[in-house]
């Protein structure tokens, strides 16, 4: 079977499913692999759950005519999501950095919902499964789509834009992050840069963070000729300014003609959204989304997933920042702390995930700059941090071992920082705090 014919199937049905758990009626299964699971041996359950055709890559699971027999079922999917983007006439923004694509995704779409009908990737789903199902999820009555894409790998942000065709594009930033799958920060920026490259090949518009010297370079580099730049410094198109973080931010910003500046209460936390912030409005102004629609979809976003959240609980004010850590969100987080305004700081600092070779000196370093801040508290949690306990500074070479040592020595009255790699599990944490 042709992609334009499979394209004809999924126009019927209008929706793809891939988990038997979940299944839409009338729906296209795509069975797909995994290194412990082959849904090729649960497509006959998703026929009898409600899907209307099942997409199978091994010819002993086929039974009758609802089975559509390919060579790759991934492939296939992601061919079909290729292609039903080409009959999508409508902008796509691309997103993709090394902190913050969720958030900022999130913030775009809260923006440009105020004027167009809006379609976001949902939850994390960034990557070669989550983009072609997420462009499956967006039907001809969708005037706006934003499009977040991740990687580990140097191709992989080339090969979404291959599927996903962005017309837009934003990188929030770069940093040391997957440092084993890029080899290094420069591996970093050019993994990134393909989003840049996508652009610049098909004159489309960039969104650039004008005070961020990589992105600067990796942007001159190019010569990308259509470029929106936001930022804090006043050669940028939209300018802004952190008021207050205590917690919640107070942001104001113009553009760069007008003197009239707006104020903006968020409910986000962490300093380091105010870039976030500002991207949403300079896509948002060059959309043509009024000033005070822009305004109140900002306003009105509310973080979720632990990301940047702040939580109340009987003792202490939280600021759940655990869904994921790498050595720039981590810096980042310490950087907020230092500003947040707060009697009694605590920081709680958990193992950054897949550094590599530079594991030990990165923990090292964070070590230092979270000592610096001169916290009631700063408590570190894992074996990357542990190897270094000689240092000055609580170290835990477990979560149970923080949360006893948290229950003999309460944390109370204070605003604390719980920021972790998502496999330290520090959701635990709030237990005791």
């Amino acid at each position: 079977m042709t992609t334009e014919q499979l394209y004809q199937r999924y126009t019927e049905s209008g929706t793809v499913s891939t988990d038997t758990r979940n299944i839409i009626p009338n729906s296209i299964f795509f069975a797909l692999k995994g290194e412990r699971f082959n849904a090729n041996e649960f497509a006959a359950q998703a026929l009898e759950s409600g899907a209307k055709w099942a997409v199978v890559d091994e010819v002993k699971y086929v039974a009758d005519e609802r089975y559509v027999l390919v060579e790759d079922v991934l492939t296939t999917l992601q061919e079909l999501a290729r292609h039903h983007r080409r009959q999508l006439h409508i902008p796509v923004i691309g997103i993709t950095g090394t902190n913050g694509k969720t958030t900022t995704k999130e913030l775009l779409y809260a923006v440009l919902s105020q004027r167009f009908k809006t379609y976001a990737t949902k939850g994390n789903l960034n990557n070669h499964i989550g983009v072609p199902l997420t462009l499956l999820s967006i039907d001809h009555s969708i005037e706006m789509a934003v499009i977040e894409m991740g990687a580990n790998h140097q191709q992989e942000i080339a090969f979404l834009c291959g599927i996903t065709a962005p017309t837009h594009g934003l990188i929030t930033n770069v940093g040391k992050a997957h440092l084993e799958g890029f080899g290094s920060f420069e591996g970093v920026k050019k993994a990134k840069g393909e989003l840049y490259d996508f652009l610049k090949m098909h004159d489309g518009v960039l969104f650039l963070q004008g005070d961020n010297a990589y992105l600067r370079e990796m942007e001159m580099q190019r010569a990308i000729s259509k470029v929106v730049r936001y930022g804090f410094s006043s050669t940028n198109d939209i300018v802004g300014q952190l008021k207050y973080a205590n917690p919640l931010l107070s942001v104001s910003w113009k553009t760069r003609e007008s003197t009239t500046d707006h104020l903006i209460q968020t409910q986000l936390t962490g300093s380091y959204n105010t870039e976030n912030i500002l991207a949403a409005i300079a896509v948002g102004h060059f959309f043509g989304v009024d000033d005070t629609r822009i305004n109140q979809g900002i306003a009105d976003y509310t973080p979720a997933n632990n990301r940047s959240q702040i939580t109340k609980t009987v003792h202490n004010t939280v600021i759940a920042d655990y869904y994921n850590a790498n050595v720039s969100s981590m810096e980042a987080a310490l950087a907020n702390m230092k500003v947040i305004d707060a009697d009694r700081k605590v920081i709680v600092l958990g193992d950054m995930f897949e550094l590599g070779e530079d594991t030990w000196k990165e923990h090292r370093c964070m070590i230092d700059r979270a000592l610096a801040l001169g916290a009631e508290r700063t408590i570190f949690v894992g074996e990357a941090f542990y190897a270094h306990q000689h240092v000055n500074g609580e170290f835990y070479e477990s979560i149970e071992k923080a949360k006893e040592a948290l229950r003999e020595q309460p944390v109370v009255n204070s605003t604390v920082l719980l920021k972790a790699s998502r496999g330290m599990a520090f959701e635990t944490l709030m237990d005791v705090l």
